[in-house]
């Protein structure tokens, strides 16, 4: 009997952290559930990197703000009838950076919905689905829950209040999860990135080249996406089999307060 295929749902797939750890996941032998917002499907130089069988790879258009669209990604996991792993990291920065004294409401809710109501009501569901797939006992079956947050978790910009806020509520959320779920053995990870170069930052990367000359981070460079799928990629093989709600920074020291 062949090893049995593990399946990763990774929402936010298409690009930058997302796509990363896709392709960490696949790599590790996982077949994956991918989503994306605007693409009806996946272009072909999107798949030719990944290497080994594609039929793995299975594309879902669906916005984790929106009841609908996260009912499509439930459906293919009772499809496929298993899932080991769910990444929440699907996020949104805000439009327009404004003040928290002339932000909108607007901006707020729009954030909000993606980087914390979706994940949070996405990982409900999936959650429901692992206990019962543990209750039936599946092969090989030890599943895991990792949470893309952010340092904007702890750091205060007040030009982009609403993103701070969805990713403190994230680091929350990891807290409550991995309480809830200790019950089943389920764990639940807090991956927490610093600052990333990928698309959501390429408007303030001059601004952060001269920060890091600067001295901003005790790791003078940009942090990348494989840096964090790498650390994603430990937590899943398994390296942390007594820990649960645990953060993991990835932000070349910039959580560490220095004199």
């Amino acid at each position: 009997m062949g090893k049995t295929k593990k399946i990763a749902l990774i929402t936010g797939s298409i690009r930058g952290i997302g796509k990363a750890i896709a392709k960490e996941m696949h790599s590790l032998g996982y077949s994956l559930i991918i989503n994306g917002v605007s693409q009806h499907s996946l272009p072909e130089s999107y798949l030719d990197e990944f290497s080994g069988s594609k039929e793995t790879i299975h594309y879902i258009q669906a916005d984790i703000s929106i009841v609908e669209d996260r009912q499509k990604l439930v459906e293919k996991i009772i499809q496929l009838n298993r899932i080991d792993l769910l990444v929440n990291n699907a996020g949104v920065a805000p439009k327009e950076r404004n003040d928290i004294l002339v932000a909108t409401e607007t901006s707020f809710d729009r954030v909000m919905n993606t980087n914390l109501k979706g994940p949070y009501f996405l990982t409900q569901q999936v959650a429901q689905l692992m206990i019962q797939f543990k209750n039936n006992h599946l092969i090989d079956y030890n599943p895991k829950i990792i949470n893309i947050g952010s340092n904007s978790a702890y750091t205060s910009s007040p030009n982009r209040g609403e993103y701070c806020l969805s990713k403190a509520g994230m680091a929350m959320m990891t807290k409550l999860y991995a309480d809830r779920l200790s019950e089943f053995n389920i764990p639940v990870f807090e991956v927490r990135p610093g600052i990333i170069k990928t698309d959501m930052t390429k408007s303030v990367e001059k601004k952060y080249d001269t920060l890091f000359k600067e001295g901003i981070t005790p790791f003078s460079r940009w942090g990348t996406p494989i840096d964090v799928a790498k650390c994603v990629s430990a937590i899943v093989q398994g390296y942390f089999p007594y820990s649960t709600g645990q953060v993991f920074n990835v932000d070349g020291g910039f959580h560490l307060k220095r004199l």
